[in-house]
């Protein structure tokens, strides 16, 4: 499942992923180290990553800054402070700028349209019409649907499906215009129906139904601008070693051959955004599937 927590609100960020699950950055002496390739595969593209203070999403931000893009970092973690868990959007864009990338922070709480319409605008004033939006930030209660509140049911609707749904529209129309672009939706296994005659469930009701609406809007979209230059798809991670998971013991020995390393997500993640978006698009798929299918070689991150 992807990354939630029980009885509390999760927020997906993006970060660095704890050293000890996360695959070291060196590597074997004379190995070269991960770096900015201004001329890469998505040189002078504009990409929007949400959730991108820690994990997932820092590790998709920081694999398209290497391949050229200028990076609009967004979450809600802005400082270290800000947050129980590691990781900021101003780490991130300091790691990338170092790096010799060109990356902007914009704080968004997607559960605020405010927010959302900002971050489309502080994407256009800094770099002109987005290229990528990967819609990756998510916000969970892990708990049964007789103790689900409105409130809560409501927030996480609104990060989760309609957030990705509005920003979408916002990034759409230049996207179109330009007969280019792509939009790239985060999704977990628990968008799969569950055998209902089984045993447990968990608590992850409401989080699997933002998920599948979510896939279901990925492909619907893509049929409707098939053919237009505007590619759109969806993934799961499956189970990847970010802070939310390590710091609430989501790994153990019954799962830790199933881990995903983040670098496979970030890597597939970025073949999904590029490329014939005539024939990369309406698709649901999981990491280690995209990984395989294009052989691909994942990169270290910066």
């Amino acid at each position: 499942m992807g990354d939630v927590r029980r009885g509390r609100a999760w927020r997906r960020g993006t970060t660095r992923v704890a050293a000890t699950l996360r695959s070291p950055p060196g590597f074997l002496k004379g190995t070269p180290m991960p770096s900015i390739n201004a001329n890469g595969i998505l040189a002078g593209q504009v990409a929007v990553i949400t959730g991108a203070s820690r994990g997932i999403g820092e590790a998709i931000a920081k694999r398209y800054a290497m391949e050229g893009a200028k990076v609009v970092v967004s979450a809600r973690t802005v400082v270290p402070e800000d947050h129980f868990l590691p990781g900021s959007i101003n780490e991130t864009v300091e790691a990338i700028r170092e790096a010799g990338g060109e990356a902007i922070a914009v704080k968004a709480d997607l559960s605020q349209e405010e927010d959302r319409h900002n971050l489309v605008k502080a994407t256009e004033d800094a770099y002109g019409p987005v290229d990528i939006l990967v819609n990756n930030a998510a916000v969970t209660w892990f708990m049964p649907v007789a103790d689900f509140t409105e409130k809560r049911f409501r927030i996480m609707m609104d990060v989760q499906v309609w957030g990705p749904f509005e920003l979408a529209q916002l990034c759409l129309g230049s996207m179109l215009e330009r007969g280019s672009g792509w939009i790239l939706n985060i999704s977990s296994h628990a968008a799969i129906h569950p055998n209902a005659k089984a045993p447990g469930g968990h608590g992850g009701t409401v989080y699997g139904m933002c998920k599948a609406a979510l896939e279901r809007f990925t492909t619907g979209l893509a049929q409707e601008v098939y053919g237009r230059g505007v590619g759109v798809n969806v993934i799961s991670p499956g189970l990847v070693a970010t802070p939310g998971v390590v710091h609430h013991k989501l790994i153990n020995e019954s799962n830790k051959n199933r881990v995903t390393p983040v670098e496979h997500m970030a890597e597939a993640c970025l073949r999904l955004c590029h490329g014939d978006a005539g024939e990369i698009t309406g698709r649901i798929d999981y990491a280690d599937q995209v990984i395989a299918e294009f052989d691909l070689e994942p990169a270290d991150i910066i």
